[in-house]
């Protein structure tokens, strides 16, 4: 089944006195379970690419499914609740409340959900030794390195066992051991887990592993690899 379809995706931007065309006529597929690396040079579409899938920006033209479900005709509330409860964010700044601690952040989405207390706080404790953090679930992100800090924004995304994660270079701020275990933990989340994952990056390890290679310029795609055919 599909898990994503984007058909004749445009979007331009405005930047001084000329238009940026951040999609240029894009259609992209990935199917359930698929681990997909997007890549360009800056500027070449990746992130205007994730926010049209993920719901946070409207494209000027084409069409976007989620799960054979039209997205981008959908109100702004709509949007909110497909993201709260069928989508995972990963991005590159964490975008953790500096206020909450570790298992807060966590459980955070999980309120919004009307998820009750109890449960909340025995998946967020469940989720954050799964990646790692056992032990760490009173620490806030100050007390953090970037390397905890992203492995909470990770856990956040998941718990709530979305179909789909999105992530926006999300190795970019971590040291290269760190980095090699999100990966694995991206790998075993999409394996175990059927997790659908489309990342963009410029890491090396991250495309390594994906099972597609999607390469970007000038917000059109000119070149999409399987890694599982190679």
């Amino acid at each position: 089944m599909t898990a994503v379809r984007c058909v004749d995706l445009c979007k331009t931007y405005r930047q001084g006195d000329q238009d940026i065309k951040a999609l240029d006529h894009l259609s992209i597929e990935v199917e359930e379970g698929g681990f997909v690396c997007l890549s360009s040079p800056s500027g070449g579409g990746t992130s205007t690419l994730l926010n049209a899938i993920g719901g946070l920006d409207k494209p000027d033209s084409g069409e976007v499914y989620i799960a054979g479900e039209r997205i981008d005709n959908l109100s702004k509330g709509d949007l909110a609740e497909l993201r709260l409860h069928r989508i995972g964010f990963v991005f590159q700044a964490f975008n953790l409340i500096p206020v909450l601690s570790a298992r807060e952040n966590v459980e955070f989405v999980m309120q919004v959900q009307g998820v009750p207390a109890a449960e909340r706080r025995g998946k967020s404790l469940e989720i954050l030794e799964e990646v790692g953090l056992q032990g760490l679930e009173d620490r806030l992100p100050s007390e953090m390195s970037g390397g905890q800090q992203q492995r909470v924004a990770v856990a956040r995304a998941i718990v709530s066992n979305p179909a789909l994660v999105l992530a926006d270079e999300p190795t970019a701020n971590l040291d290269s051991k760190t980095a090699d275990e999100l990966i694995d933990l991206f790998k075993h989340l999409n394996e175990h887990h059927g997790t659908t994952f489309i990342i963009a990056t410029h890491d090396q390890r991250v495309m390594a592993y994906a099972k597609r290679l999607v390469r970007m310029l000038d917000g059109r795609i000119v070149e999409q690899i399987d890694q599982n055919a190679a």
